[in-house]
């Protein structure tokens, strides 16, 4: 009985260090992994823009089901969005707004989805997102 006991704590701990154990990479330029997230990030990103929108990536960070992606958004042209008719339009005019985006996602049932994102922050924004939304800490550039 007791050697099933410690066969059973054994296999436990290995599947627990194996999760752990997961290294944080940055999918590649055209993987499907890559597409997959930058298309679920971008839809709500463009809705709240009112534009097209590419990124320009800074860090993109990804550890099992989550991903962490900061950068500049563009304009489809590969300038600055306009944010005139958006609203951060008063904050931009304000010069209270930084161009750029920070974004967590978490693969749920196959699927990447948004968890949250900010954009024009002018400080660091997401350094408690690791704690707020349970988010491996490793995938963050800066945290509290």
């Amino acid at each position: 009985m007791l050697k099933k006991s410690l066969i059973s704590l054994t296999i436990v701990l290995v599947l627990a260090g194996a999760a752990f154990a997961q290294k944080v990479y940055t999918p590649g330029k055209g993987s499907a992994e890559r597409t997959a997230i930058l298309n679920a990030l971008r839809a709500p990103v463009e809705k709240d823009l009112k534009q097209k929108i590419s990124f320009n990536i800074e860090h993109f960070n990804v550890q099992g089901i989550w991903a962490f992606i900061s950068g500049d958004p563009q304009s489809a042209s590969g300038g600055r969005p306009n944010y005139r008719n958006t609203r951060y339009w008063e904050a931009v005019n304000a010069d209270m707004f930084d161009n750029n985006f920070f974004a967590v996602l978490k693969k749920t049932g196959g699927k990447w989805k948004v968890v949250t994102y900010a954009i024009g922050c002018t400080d660091v924004c997401y350094a408690d997102w690791w704690r707020r939304y349970k988010a491996p800490k490793a995938i963050f550039p800066y945290t509290e």
